[in-house]
């Protein structure tokens, strides 16, 4: 059996270049988008309209066109277009046609997406049936109609219907996510960028909650410290208890994907705190910044920033960790011309830098399999190489994502891999050159409930 769930409605009040749905939920099957419009043509003749995915402009549409007037038909091929070019929209002084968009497998995320569209021209007389080609594997997550790429306006009275098609005997759980998948036993919603988890029912999730990692500083900057981590699955941050599954009743819970603090540069040299990410009334806390050098000021964060290295100054203290989502930034020692510290990760402290020249490591992140599969998240970036006329280089950065330090004067500091909370690694310095800090990595949300 297969259900049909209304998603979104559109009515045009005035007429418009273009119509958007945006923020599309991932957990249905395929979409049908239902169109009846017609162009705003001044000219009164039948108009080209046009489609574009995710905000693509860039030439991945191919289209396959079969067209039929009860007499004869023609087929027509286009490859390689900036958008897909829909059917024809009736004139403005005629009856709005309806063209019917099929998105199969809309958000799978390893395959190309196969568009079937249907209708025809009122006024011509023909039918369209077409078939279109997206040759990209993003899943689909925003969809663009518009008239003659632009050049007319859609007509006022034009409305639009989205609607979701679930698959098989089982009602959707819940919607929400930029990737929704199930093995069969858990179904599982990721979420890479801000939105809302929508359960149609009473349900018990589990759930990862990884803020963005902190950025690095130059000048033997110390490394960004990972974002906070909370699981109730395998591990969670900080060495704490894994957090207790949630309740969650038929509404709307706030997901929000917590961006990586920015790196320092020439102009802003110390880097800053990675931002929180939140799951309903789970927060976890970003990363906090790494120092820069001679000065004290490692950010506190869900796992702490790495220590600056040390001009001549006493012993520098890394970033504290928050208690269950990450652990310190680490410290260096009184030796003058010491490098950086590593940045905390979700696992283990930063490294702890004493010699001469080499940057610290990140702390590790944590293993974690709530996704069907173990991944790190949340490693520490590495800490900076220091001042020496000595080769030198940047530390590691932690496993789970976490930047490696930088070495002058030519090899940059990493940033953290995006949707792991990694932290960016510190900024080198030899002799008069430096190099940038890398920026912290982006968060995630992982919520997974019985299929």
């Amino acid at each position: 059996m297969s259900t049909y769930t209304p998603v979104a409605t559109q009515t045009l009040g005035s007429a418009a270049a273009s119509v958007t749905f945006s923020s599309i939920p991932q957990g249905y099957t395929d979409l049908i988008l239902v169109a009846s419009y017609k162009s705003a043509n001044p000219s009164g003749t039948e108009s080209w309209g046009g489609c574009r995915l995710n905000n693509d402009s860039s030439s991945s549409y191919s289209t396959t066109n079969l067209r039929g007037n009860g007499t004869s038909a023609t087929s027509s091929r286009n490859t390689n277009r900036t958008e897909i070019e829909s059917l024809v929209l009736t004139a403005s002084s005629g009856t709005a046609g309806t063209n019917i968009f099929h998105f199969m497998n809309y958000s799978n995320s390893t395959t190309y997406k196969t568009i079937l569209q249907r209708g025809g021209a009122v006024s011509w007389g023909y039918l369209d049936a077409t078939v279109s080609l997206y040759r990209k594997t993003d899943p689909i997550t925003s969809i663009t109609l518009n008239a003659e790429d632009g050049a007319y306006n859609i007509a006022a009275g034009s409305t639009f219907s989205l609607y979701g098609i679930q698959v098989g005997d089982k009602a959707q759980k819940a919607q929400g996510g930029n990737v929704v998948t199930s093995d069969g036993t858990y179904v599982y919603h990721t979420f890479t960028s801000s939105g809302a988890f929508i359960p149609s029912q009473a349900l018990t999730v589990d759930y990862l909650v990884v803020a963005g990692g902190g950025g690095g500083s130059i000048d033997i900057g110390g490394g960004g410290g990972a974002g906070g981590l909370r699981s109730t699955v395998t591990a969670t941050g900080g060495g704490g208890s894994l957090e207790s599954a949630l309740s969650l009743t038929a509404q709307s819970y706030s997901v929000i994907i917590g961006a990586g603090g920015t790196g320092g540069t020439s102009s802003s040299g110390t880097g800053s705190n990675g931002n929180n990410s939140v799951f309903g009334s789970i927060t976890s806390i970003g990363g906090g910044n790494g120092a820069l050098r001679d000065t004290n000021n490692a950010g506190i964060g869900g796992s702490g920033g790495g220590a600056s290295g040390v001009g001549s100054s006493p012993v520098r203290n890394g970033g504290a960790g928050t208690t269950n989502q990450g652990y310190a930034g680490g410290a260096n020692s009184t030796v003058a011309q010491t490098a950086a510290g590593g940045g905390g990760g979700a696992g283990a402290v930063g490294s702890t830098n004493g010699g001469l020249n080499n940057g610290a490591n990140g702390g590790a992140g944590v293993a974690v399999s709530i996704s069907g599969s173990s991944v790190y998240y949340a490693g520490g970036g590495g800490g900076g190489e220091s001042l020496s006329n000595s080769p030198a280089t940047g530390g590691t950065g932690g496993v789970g994502g976490g930047g490696n330090g930088g070495t002058a004067p030519s090899t940059l500091a990493q940033s953290g891999t995006s949707n792991t909370g990694g932290g960016g690694g510190g900024g080198g310095r030899n002799a008069s050159n430096y190099t940038p800090a890398g920026s912290g990595g982006s968060g995630i949300v992982i919520v997974r409930y019985l299929a």
